[in-house]
């Protein structure tokens, strides 16, 4: 090193002539006006690269450079600019050019001036390892190694989200003293980037390695439910549930009782999710879910219960068969697990066993030897499982049972059964009775049948006549055993019984009653005709009366109130006199609200609108024919006296000179009339029907003759 003068300038080549240029433009950027200083591109630089100082004074003076206090006499790294500036340039930097560099001045060899600046050089850190990438098992210790090389000390820190991880002995994931990162037990949370961040000491010069930790897990597989049980049936789906744990990702693969069917097994996006559209008994057994990936594989099992809802089929569900005749009905149930078999007379609620008697099940038949009246009516073929309950009905109906406990009431011309209890219906209701009678052995049985429920009377006797007696049950399937035979004596010559009155048969209509009417016994003597009374059932309300022909078959009721009670007399009358009176009562519901609504507001609109069209009517035929009326004067007002549809009748009157001629004759102003014939003149021409003056406008039209009429 030597020392150089402010006024030497050297330039040896290109390169020199670029700085030099480089150095003008910053002695340009920074002005003229400034003090002493030391300008560079910056402190920190690696090693081979180019170190350029500029030194600028405020004036001009002697300029000397100095590193770490020792002069530089190195022409090749010194060059004087100008006056006021000088350059010092290393063209390859090394570490041991590092230090502090001092630009000195000398103003007018008495005034000294310096200024210092510390240059830094290193070598970049430099990672000896590029793995990036690092997979551990779930639970295993993790180590990252981070070796970096550089000059001249790096210092080594591991980052995760921008966050310093710490070197604190007992954390779990912490930096080892050989900057290793250690992960302990390895979660799945620590999977992520790591970064190793290398620093020249004390200096802002970083380099940093981005670093994937994998976490890798085995799979484990588990059902939510081991045991599944349904019922089957089109309308049944089921839902089979494999949870999969792992990382990566298992596949995940099942077994099946039965051959895969894409129509009904359906998976989702996983698998593992398997659904089974109409579940089938076959699709009962051991499903496996399997969850592979390249660590292991795991499965689990789950068992299908798949029970069938019990079914009953019976040989037949209504039977009709005679007294005595044997009856059998199969019946078979399915289902699963396989129900039970059981028969039972749901009309007395009994079950049935196989116990020898005359109704009995034999393997699951129902059996009745030699069937009864009494054994007639519903019985039911159940199957009884833990999967659920299934009956059929059987239906079996033979003839009725034979009447008992039956009396007779003789009248003068009729015989009336009573029966204190029905007979048995043989399992179908009993539709009408057979009533047979006759005077003697000798003779055949004469025969009515009636209806169930008519009274049971055989009417068209003779009087003071003895007859025998007996009547039999009728159904769906036959006519039942007749009962014990009764003599009866008619009575004689009488008043008629009372008539009857079949509630069953009634009818409420609004505020219309009716009912049957039916006559027994007309006492011997032919009916004369019915009196009906009737009236609101209240105290003090009056009896209405009314009079029925003989032949009536009905008594009907008209105009009654709504929202009363009323009671009916209807009394039989012959020659001889009158029944006692069959009595009756009955109810009227109360009037609807629309039909009440009907009666007042909407019969007064009604009626207004019937006044209005009436009014109308009048009015316009008022107007065409005698020019009055309310339209006339409307028209008038809007037309004047042209009003349309008058038109002819003016024209008619203008033709006339003056007169008009009715009944084909007409006579001249001021001669005699013809008999019946009048004349109207021009004095009556302000007159109409509603008597209103004529316009001014009519008033000043010259004189017409008028129309004659008939007086």
């Amino acid at each position: 090193m030597g020392l150089v003068t402010c006024s030497q300038v050297s330039m040896t080549n290109k390169s020199a002539l670029l700085k030099l240029a480089l150095l003008l433009v910053l002695l340009l950027g920074y002005g003229t006006d400034v003090k002493m200083e030391i300008i560079t591109a910056k402190q920190d630089m690696q090693v081979g690269e180019e170190i350029l100082l500029l030194c600028k004074l405020g004036k001009e003076g002697d300029i000397t450079w100095q590193k770490d206090g020792e002069d530089i006499d190195d022409e090749e790294i010194v060059v004087r600019l100008d006056e006021t500036s000088s350059k010092l340039v290393i063209k390859k930097a090394t570490m041991q050019d590092a230090g502090r560099y001092t630009c000195l001045c000398v103003y007018d060899n008495t005034q000294e001036e310096k200024f210092e600046i510390a240059m830094y050089v290193h070598e970049d850190p430099s990672f000896e390892s590029r793995k990036t990438y690092y997979e551990f098992l779930e639970g295993a210790n993790g180590m990252v190694p981070c070796l970096v090389t550089g000059k001249p000390a790096v210092d080594v820190h591991w980052l995760r989200d921008k966050k310093e991880i710490p070197s604190t002995e007992g954390e779990r994931v912490r930096q080892l003293t050989d900057n290793t990162l250690h992960i302990e037990k390895v979660k799945r949370e620590d999977a992520g980037t790591y970064v190793c961040q290398a620093q020249i000491r004390g200096r802002p010069i970083y380099r940093q390695l981005s670093v994937s930790v994998v976490v890798n897990a085995p799979p484990k597989v588990h059902v939510r439910e081991e045991v599944k049980k349904v019922i089957a049936g089109p309308e049944t789906n089921v839902s089979l549930l494999c949870l999969v744990d792992g990382l990566p990702k298992p596949n995940i693969t099942w077994s099946m009782p039965v051959t895969f069917d894409p129509s009904r097994h359906l998976f989702n996006a996983d698998r593992s999710h398997l659904t089974i559209r109409s579940v089938a008994r076959a699709d009962g057994g051991v499903y496996i879910c399997k969850g592979t990936n390249k660590i292991d594989e795991d499965s689990a099992t789950l068992t299908l219960h798949v029970f069938e809802a019990p079914e009953v089929f019976v040989s037949a569900e209504q039977l009709s068969v005679s007294s005595g005749e044997r009856v059998s009905v199969s019946c078979n149930v399915s289902g699963n697990p396989q129900p039970e078999l059981y028969w039972l007379n749901k009309d007395s609620g009994h079950t049935l066993d196989s116990a020898p008697g005359r109704v009995h099940v034999v393997d699951g038949v129902l059996v009745i030897d030699s069937i009864a009246p009494s054994d007639g009516g519903v019985y039911s073929c159940m199957a009884v499982s833990t999967s659920g309950n299934a009956s059929r009905d059987v239906a079996i109906h033979t003839q009725p049972g034979r009447p008992r406990y039956l009396s007779v009431s003789p009248g003068p011309t009729s015989v009336r059964f009573s029966l204190k209890t029905p007979p048995i219906s043989g399992g179908t209701p009993i539709t009408s009775f057979v009533l047979q009678w006759r005077q003697s052995a000798a003779e055949q049985w004469k025969e009515v049948t009636v209806p169930a429920s008519d009274p049971l009377a055989i009417t068209a006797l003779k009087s003071y006549t003895v007859y025998t007696v007996h009547l039999a049950a009728l159904n769906a399937v036959g006519l039942g055993q007749f009962s014990d035979t009764i003599s009866v004596c008619t009575q004689g010559i009488r008043e008629p019984d009372s008539p009857a009155l079949s509630s069953d048969e009634m009818k409420v209509e609004g505020n219309s009653f009716s009912i049957p009417l039916k006559q027994t016994d007309d006492g011997g003597s032919p009916l004369l005709h019915f009196k009906i009374r009737y009236r609101e059932d209240t105290k003090g309300a009056d009896w209405k009366e009314m009079q029925l022909s003989s032949d009536a078959d009905s008594v009907s009721l008209k105009d009654l109130s709504f929202g009363s009670d009323y009671l009916l007399e209807v009394t039989a009358v012959n020659v001889n006199g009158s029944s006692i009176p069959a009595t009756f009562n009955f109810t009227i519901a109360e009037q609807p609200q629309s039909s009440r609504s009907m009666t007042k507001g909407s019969v007064i609109g009604i009626v207004m609108v019937i006044f209005l069209v009436v009014f109308l009517v009048v009015d316009v035929t008022c107007c065409y024919r005698n020019r009055c009326g309310l339209l006339m004067s409307i028209a008038v007002k809007l037309f004047g006296q042209k009003v349309p549809g008058l038109k002819m009748l003016e024209e008619g009157a203008g033709t006339t000179n003056g007169e008009m001629k009715l009944n084909g004759m007409s006579t001249p102003r001021g001669s005699m009339q013809p008999a019946g014939v009048q004349t109207l003149t021009k004095e009556f021409t302000e007159v109409t029907c509603d008597k209103a003056p004529l316009t001014k406008h009519e008033k000043t039209q010259p004189d017409r003759d008028l129309p004659t009429a008939n007086a």
